[in-house]
Formats: structure tokens, sequence, C-alpha cells
């Protein structure tokens, strides 16, 4: 972990990163560590995401910063821990956002703002969650365009969308909304919208590119693909026809969805040459919430919510010619704030610049630290030790139970008073949260435990 010193003198410091090279993130929403094909789904084709593992470096031990969505992506743009500015918990419905004051700091520079003085223009195409009020849009905080939604979440078919099929989800089954959930925007201005919502997204990511070959850019593209509600248009779902479950058929046509986003995404920057000089970055914003009964986190414990690795532990690839080595399959911890510092060539914030440890295979971070009100976990080495308040403590060597099923608390008390001392040093130095959170009941080991998200 930085020192408080270094972490206010990298959040000040620019680094020297080629002016011409793009940036582009491709975050999926709630995907689980078992959701596509390299990460060992046996029935999702995804070879488009797939081809990323030969040309770029499939990371078996990717976190992110938080196991639900808006804290996690605060984390990923910002390249700090979401705790150093009180974004600790999610949002929503949109009411209790007004109510609450949700949203990233206007004060907290991100990812466009690093960019800028290198003249890069930046788009954000999706899924915002950051705060929806006067002042917290995407063109408030850096980006040059936006075409998606400010909210969490979004129906992605309208009445008028063609083809589509619905099943079972949220108690709501075969409910169509009459408009969607939440209005898309193009920059500023409303827009009526009616594509199934991947490929409008899809088709906005690229006109993006189309625009910019000749500048350098940032596409943050954050399709709301997978997260619920499970919509799909009848061409994903006749891809994966064979699967029997209704609910894992639609939410696999969705991941085919966005497959296909990602397969175009790359096929742009191939025939324009613009491969050569961009950063792609593929990952999730947290784990699957299982409870739908569509998704997966493979052999991971937990879901979405909690730490266990189900909830942080994601899919995460990179691409980028020269710099990045390709065909690589790297093993050590990595967190999703290292993508800025990656991309920018030194360490920044709380994140760290993964290019040289990917070309010597070392060690980035000594530990990693999560907190959500009482909910707390820490990794360091091969040990990760996951508490909430006096009601659970657990320690687990991922080296040799990375599905976190034997509790070695009882035979290494030392190890486990050694890893708390740490994360209440690490915790000490973080702001209290700036709004209250909400709760999710889960059952750990008999006990119902309310986990604050």
């Amino acid at each position: 972990m930085l020192s408080r010193r270094a972490f206010l003198a990298g959040s000040v410091a620019l680094a020297a990163q080629p002016a011409k090279q793009n940036l582009i993130i491709l975050l999926a929403d709630d995907m689980g560590y078992g959701d596509i094909g390299c990460y060992g789904s046996p029935d999702v084709p995804t070879p488009h995401i797939d081809s990323l593992t030969k040309t770029g470096t499939r990371f078996t031990d990717a976190y992110v910063s938080c196991a639900v969505c808006s804290p996690s992506r605060a984390a990923l743009l910002s390249g700090q821990y979401q705790h150093r500015f009180g974004h600790e918990f999610n949002s929503g419905p949109v009411e209790r956002e007004a109510q609450i004051n949700f949203g990233l700091p206007p004060n907290t520079r991100i990812i466009p703002h690093y960019l800028k003085p290198t003249g890069h223009r930046s788009m954000a195409v999706g899924k915002w969650h950051l705060g929806a009020r006067e002042g917290y849009h995407p063109l408030d905080r850096g980006f040059d365009e936006f075409y998606g939604f400010l909210t969490g979440g979004n129906a992605f078919i309208t009445t008028r969308t063609p083809n589509y099929q619905v099943t079972a989800s949220d108690g709501d089954k075969g409910k169509v909304p009459a408009e969607r959930d939440a209005p898309i925007y193009r920059d500023r201005a409303t827009v009526p919208e009616d594509r199934y919502l991947t490929d409008a997204f899809a088709d906005e990511a690229l006109k993006f590119i189309d625009r910019n070959q000749k500048k350098p850019f940032f596409l943050y593209f954050a399709p709301n693909a997978i997260h619920t509600p499970l919509h799909a248009i009848t061409k994903y779902v006749d891809r994966v026809a064979g699967i029997k479950s209704e609910k894992h058929r639609l939410l696999a046509a969705m991941t085919v969805a966005l497959d296909d986003a990602v397969g175009a995404i790359l096929a742009k920057l191939k025939s324009t040459g613009l491969d050569r000089n961009t950063m792609v970055v593929f990952l999730s914003d947290n784990g699957s919430p299982i409870i739908t009964g569509a998704g997966t986190n493979g052999p991971l414990n937990g879901e979405k919510v909690s730490y266990y690795e189900g909830g942080i532990r994601v899919p995460m690839l990179i691409q980028w010619p020269g710099r990045v080595p390709a065909g690589k399959v790297y093993r050590k911890p990595v967190v999703s704030r290292d993508i800025l510092s990656t991309f920018l060539g030194a360490d920044t914030n709380d994140g760290v610049n993964l290019q040289p440890y990917l070309r010597n295979n070392a060690t980035p971070h000594e530990a990693l630290f999560w907190r959500a009100g009482p909910g707390r976990a820490v990794r360091k080495g091969k040990w990760k030790l996951v508490e909430f308040g006096d009601q659970l403590s657990q320690l687990f060597d991922l080296d040799a139970d990375i599905g976190e099923r034997t509790n070695l608390s009882a035979k290494h008390p030392e190890v486990v008073k050694d890893l708390r001392a740490a994360w209440q040093k690490w915790s000490d130095q973080m702001a209290k949260p700036a709004w209250p959170p909400r709760f999710r009941e889960l059952t750990v080991n008999g006990t119902n435990i309310n986990w604050q998200l």
C-alpha cells in the first residue's frame, strides 16, 4: 500500500505516457468470475473477449475495490480507494440518491482529468451511476461526450424493441416497460432509444472511435450488460438455445451480445490500425449476484455484496502491444485501481503501474483492503481475512483453497492478528462514509448477516 505521502504526491503528479496512446476500458456489469469462456464457462460462447488472452494478459487474481457497483466504479475511475472520499456505499433508488446527496465528489479527479493535458478526447458510454444531480453529470467530470443513463440500472428493451424475450427477474415475469426505466442521454439531452441497449451502446462506441482516429482518446465503455433485468433479443437467444435453464439462457444471450460488442470494438481498432497504440482493458465491476440463479462465480465462494472472492475477484484482461505481454497468465493480486497508473506509466494515488511487474512476474501489492460498514476484508500474500463485526471472522489460504471453504483462523491466530492490525492501520487513514448504507441479508454458516452495501 502506498504511504500517505506517496498518495498525496501521486495525486498531483502526471506521468509521461506517449500522447498518442489511447485507452479503452470495457466494463461489464455484475459479470461473475465463471461467466465467460476464458474463465471457465462451459456453455457461454465469448470468442471475442477470450481473444484477449492471446493478444494480451489474463489476470487470475484481479480484484475490484468494492463488491457493489458504484463504489467499485468510483475507485476504478479515480485510481483511489473510494473510502478516501467517503464513497463507501451504493446508491439507489433515484429518490434516495437525492435525499442522501449521493455522488462522486466533484473535486475528485478521474481518468479524463489526467488525460486532458495530453489532448485526449473522452467519452463515457453506458451506465454512469456516480451521481445524477447538477454538477455530477459525466460532462461535468471531464468527459467530452456521453451516451447512456445516469442511474444504477435500466431495461435493455422497450415494447418497441424488435424480437425481445424476457424471463422472471425481480419477480416480474414478462414485464416489459413501455419506456426505459431511466432516460437515455446524448450528452445532456434525453433522446429516444428503442434499440436493444447493448447494441445501441456498441454502435455509439464505434462512432466515437471513428470520429477520433487522428487524435488520442479515452473510451469508457460501460454497458449495463449483464446486470438484471434479464432481457435479450432473439438473435442472441438463438445462439445459446441449448442451455436448458431459462434464466441462465437469457443471461448467456446477454453475454453473447456483450461479447459481440467487444468484438466490434476490437475489429474497429484493428481495421484502423489503432490497436497498435491502444491499451484495452476488459473487466467486471463486481462478482455475480448468484441469488438470481442466472450467473456464476465459478470456483469462488460468495457473490456480489459479500467480500468473499465471488464478490470482489473478477475477470480482467489487458491488451497493449509492446507494453503488456501477449499470451501471458499473471497470477499475482492486482486491483482495478491499477489501470490508471498502468496507462500513465507511473504509480498514481492508490494504484500501481503494472507494466514492470508483468514483465518481471513480480508482486505489485503487499496487501489489499476492503471495507463496507462492519464488513471488511484484507488479502496479504496467500492469506485472506473476511470479517463482519463480531459476528464473523474467517481466515483462508487462497493458494490451497480458492473456494474459501476451510476457516483456518483457529490454527493461525497470529496471522489473524497481523491482518487485522494491517486492516485497522489502513482503515484509520480513510474518511467516514458520506451517506448511509442499504442492506442485504446473507446467510453464512447458519448466521443471518445484514451486509451493508
